[in-house]
């Protein structure tokens, strides 16, 4: 018997056999159709995925990992930015068409769950798991258990707003947290100071701030280009600032990082932590949360999602 987790993206969907112990076995990869394309088309995406990592084994069960909101039931997405469920009874759905129960998340808690079972909390009773990504995503384990909230949308950290009347967001609001601290917001400071650098930053984009990207702006501030390190600063900075608010709120044991701009290091991470102390009220008497990478990488919310499927935690 196979258990498949399953994380769909709004680029792709990453389906993967993990065991009870949280091991890949398997990896498929495959695109998905976009915001634009059929809900068919979609959920068509996401079921071949599945057969396809499950290679002809019986399945014991789904997990479904989705980067939307999800409902309290665990069973409708009711809203997906970059996807085209909108109220879709999804679980019902892929469960018929799997033949094999399956258990519905969205991602960012599929993630924290990987990281509090496996990864980065795995020694702490309650955890903030912040995922930086194009956005910001977040889950939450409190007391062991995953808290979802009252209409089951806690944890869109996000669209909480962190300068008035800030800059403007994809939502429709303005001054969110992710303007200030994303893979977009790394590039916009970059850009923003490129000028007339001509130091490795402007070199690999050769001086044309379109063609940047977030791996070059690492790779550039690694090597000490003071553009790209100004960059990772200001992101980082905010990130501290908006974390700060998160333990002011919850009080967590640790808060775990994760998303691709953590492979940048103490790059985002040392400023983060400084930031974190300056805002936090208080912080010089009382316990400041250890704030780490992620340990699980792009596969997190894949096997969070396959966990969920054998032990939906809080459910």
């Amino acid at each position: 018997m196979t258990t498949v987790g399953v994380d769909v993206g709004g680029t792709k969907v990453l389906a993967g056999v993990v065991t009870a112990s949280g091991a890949v076995t398997r990896v498929v990869r495959r695109s998905t159709p976009g915001r634009l394309a059929s809900v068919e088309a979609t959920e068509d995406a996401v079921v071949a995925a599945v057969a396809e990592a499950a290679d002809g084994a019986e399945l014991e069960a789904v997990g479904i990992s989705a980067a939307g909101f999800v409902d309290a039931a665990a069973e409708r997405v009711a809203f997906a930015p970059h996807l085209p469920w909108r109220g879709e009874p999804v679980r019902a759905r892929l469960e018929e068409r799997c033949g094999a129960p399956v258990v519905l998340d969205n991602d960012a808690n599929a993630a924290a769950w990987a990281e509090y079972t496996l990864g980065a909390a795995r020694d702490a009773d309650s955890a903030v798991v912040v995922t930086l990504g194009t956005g910001i995503g977040g889950g939450l384990v409190l007391g062991g258990r995953l808290h979802r909230g009252f209409g089951g949308m806690a944890g869109e950290f996000g669209h909480a707003q962190l300068v008035p009347d800030g800059r403007p967001c994809e939502c429709g609001g303005r001054g969110c947290w992710e303007q200030y601290t994303s893979g977009n917001a790394l590039l916009r400071h970059a850009r923003a100071g490129l000028g007339t650098s001509a130091g490795p930053l402007a070199a690999l984009c050769d001086g044309d701030p379109a063609r940047m990207t977030g791996p070059m702006v690492t790779r550039a501030a690694a090597g000490g280009d003071d553009v790209a390190r100004h960059a990772f600063e200001e992101v980082g900075t905010w990130l501290g600032v908006g974390v700060a608010n998160l333990v002011a709120a919850l009080d967590p044991e640790v808060v775990v990082v994760g998303g691709g701009l953590v492979d940048s290091g103490d790059l985002l991470l040392t400023p983060a932590r400084a930031a974190l102390r300056r805002s936090l009220v208080g912080s010089a008497y009382r316990t400041v949360p250890v704030l780490r990478p992620a340990a699980l990488g792009p596969e997190a919310g894949m096997v969070g999602a396959a966990l969920l499927a054998g032990r939906p935690a809080g459910r």
